[in-house]
């Protein structure tokens, strides 16, 4: 996607799983992109990496006696009665863990020195076992990072890439503070290699890279921290989902982006928000991210049956390559295999009929598919379980966002994007009761748009431990909070940033005793805030309980100044929008269809399901009993009954 005169385009490509950059280079020979261009750039390369454990042989240094920190973790047991289920190994093997002799107090006092000997030593440990990065985590460096300092200062002879954690996450609990940095150690060299190769192919490009907390940053920036950017697609459809939903009246939505391989979602009460714990590959990570669910269902899941002949929907995948056996080469039914069998997909419509999807193999292979696994389905049967199997996936997902969250679903609009995203949208909306769908222009790379238009983000933190009665301590918060805005304006400046920085202050607070906490923008009457939000978030509050301020954050931004639109050309009144006509099933039954074109609809005219929308990027469909418009921002907002 891209901004030409105002107006913003779209082209897609099939990807390149074995060398990403070699997609973006020919999406941009393909449009005709050469010479001085910004280049903002959305990757999956630091997740696939984590998923695969294909990152760097990363080695950690620690406090002595806290090596088998990430190996102890939480004693927590994600499956609780499996005698055999296997926890995930750290990135950091048991031969690669040093302690070094030194000890930091949680109020930042030395007790114990670290001697030169000591770090001479681990150098020479280390030059034998020749790690291909190092993270550097010791006990309570957050509060003072003085020997963090002097340890990075010895290793820097190796050569080899550095993660300090009082620079990347200068926050309390041990564990995740040292997964954390063990993370970005582990994916430092694959993500520097990686995108130094794309600013060399993309001769001429000034490339940035989206965050997982919503906002963009600088190469060099990325390539140090690459744990800041392992849900960066992700997150640009969050950002595309709000971006595009607020013209046409919404703000309180619930992102849903629905690709090839996963479907992602995200709830926006008004204004994005990020949370500073969450889960990758199973691993802690704790800079901050968008409360992101992510479930292993899209259209390239793979339809299985198990041992006991349940059909089962993923998380496997065909991916791109050989990708669902309507494309030519899969031999696996998908969900988008069911679709097109359903007739929900048209084979002539796909990517505005660049590509047509083969319905003959499909219908021919699945056939095979069920008499091998001895099936009495019918063809038909099969796609309609598949597509409830993968639909009761995504509305788990949903649900966790937002009842389990302690919203209601009902005073929510639903954003469906991503390539397979509004062909299900509204029946999961119907079974959630979720009152409309709202599927934006360009639905097939809204998060290509929500990056195109981010901010300049950059986050900031660090831990304190306050304890407070009923009178905030002003002077130290304001103390605290100049230090960490001296220091994005140092940062912004050093990366040579134009444009006022806008500064978001927030804190983590909890009650004594508690284990988790909430996070809150900070204003004078933070405690009276935190009471309600302690009352809606959990049911109750403790009025007059000593509460702890644990940690202080900021979010330092640039507002982007790129402007697009993706609006389109007006339609002439007396267009006729349908295709054709095409049976497809709903509930079992197959019914007469118009297939519509998009960009032929008449806005704010009123069209009823059930119908087809067609476009370049997606399919949108519309069940019988709903109704549909194209609004004036170029939405299409379907009434959910």
């Amino acid at each position: 996607m891209w901004v030409e005169r105002g107006r913003v385009r779209m082209l897609k490509v099939f990807s390149t799983p074995d060398d990403p950059s070699a997609a973006i280079v020919a999406a941009l020979q393909k449009a005709g992109l050469s010479g001085p261009l910004v280049l903002l750039h959305g990757t999956t390369v630091g997740t696939n990496t984590l998923l695969q454990r294909k990152g760097a042989r990363v080695a950690l240094v620690t406090t002595a006696g806290f090596e088998d920190v990430i190996e102890i973790g939480r004693q927590n047991r994600p499956k609780l009665y499996d005698l055999f289920f296997d926890r995930v190994e750290p990135l950091a093997p048991a031969d690669l863990r040093f302690g070094i002799n030194e000890r930091t107090g949680s109020d930042g006092e030395i007790l114990e020195s670290v001697s030169p000997a000591d770090l001479e030593k681990l150098v020479r440990k280390l030059q034998r076992k020749r790690p291909g990065a190092i993270a550097i985590s010791l006990l309570f460096s957050f509060a003072n990072p003085k020997h963090e300092q002097a340890a990075a200062a010895a290793l820097e002879s190796l050569g080899v890439p550095l993660s300090i954690s009082h620079q990347i996450l200068p926050e309390f609990r041990e564990y995740e503070r040292a997964s954390t940095v063990v993370m970005n150690a582990y994916l430092q060299p694959v993500m520097q290699g990686y995108l130094e190769s794309l600013e060399r192919r993309a001769r001429g490009a000034r490339v940035f890279v989206m965050q997982s907390s919503g906002g963009i940053t600088s190469l060099r920036s990325a390539a140090r921290e690459p744990v800041r950017t392992v849900l960066s697609g992700p997150a640009g459809g969050v950002v595309g989902a709000l971006a595009m939903a607020r013209p046409s009246g919404f703000e309180r939505i619930i992102s849903f982006d629905m690709g090839g391989t996963s479907t992602d979602v995200a709830l926006v009460d008004g204004q994005i928000r990020t949370g500073s714990q969450a889960e990758i590959a199973s691993l802690p990570v704790g800079v901050p991210m968008l409360d992101i669910q992510t479930v292993g269902a899209g259209g390239g899941s793979i339809a299985r049956f198990d041992t006991a002949g349940a059909l089962r929907v993923g998380p496997e995948s065909a991916g791109a390559d050989p990708g669902p056996i309507c494309y030519g080469r899969g031999t696996e039914p998908t969900v988008t295999d069911a679709n097109l069998i359903l007739g929900r997909l048209q084979a002539d419509q796909f990517l505005g009929g660049d590509f047509t999807l083969d319905v003959e193999r499909t219908q021919r292979l699945v056939k095979e598919f069920l008499r091998k696994h001895r099936s009495r389905l019918s063809v038909e049967e099969f796609a309609s379980g598949v597509v409830r199997v993968v639909n009761a996936n995504m509305e788990k997902a949903i649900r966790v966002v937002s009842i389990e969250r302690g919203y209601d679903p009902r005073e929510f609009t639903l954003v469906a994007f991503g390539g397979a995203g509004a062909l299900h949208a509204c029946e999961l909306a119907s079974a959630l009761k979720i009152p409309r769908v709202l599927v934006p222009a360009l639905p097939g790379a809204l998060s290509a748009y929500g990056i195109l238009f981010s901010d300049v983000v950059k986050d900031y933190s660090r831990t304190v431990l306050w304890r407070v009665s009923g009178k905030l301590p002003l002077q130290r918060l304001s103390q605290e909070f100049a230090t960490l805005r001296r220091r994005a304006e140092n940062e912004f400046r050093a990366e040579n940033w134009r444009g006022k920085i806008r500064f978001r202050f927030s804190v983590d607070l909890r009650y004594r005793g508690q284990g988790y906490e909430l996070n809150l923008p900070y204003t004078r009457a933070i405690l009276q805030a935190f009471e309600r939000e302690h009352q809606r978030s959990y049911g109750h509050s403790y009025p007059g309980r000593e509460v702890e301020i644990v940690t202080l954050r900021l979010r330092a931004t640039i507002p982007s100044t790129r402007r697009g639109s993706p609006l389109r050309n007006p339609v002439p009144r007396d267009t006729d929008p349908i295709l054709k006509r095409a049976p497809v099933a709903f509930a079992g039954k197959s019914l007469p269809t118009p297939i519509y074109s998009r960009s032929m609809l008449q806005a704010d005219r009123r069209y009823a399901g059930p119908s087809v929308v067609a476009e370049y990027s997606a399919t949108t469909l519309v069940p019988p009993g709903m109704g549909f418009a194209v609004d004036r921002a170029a939405n299409l907002i379907i009434t959910v009954k």
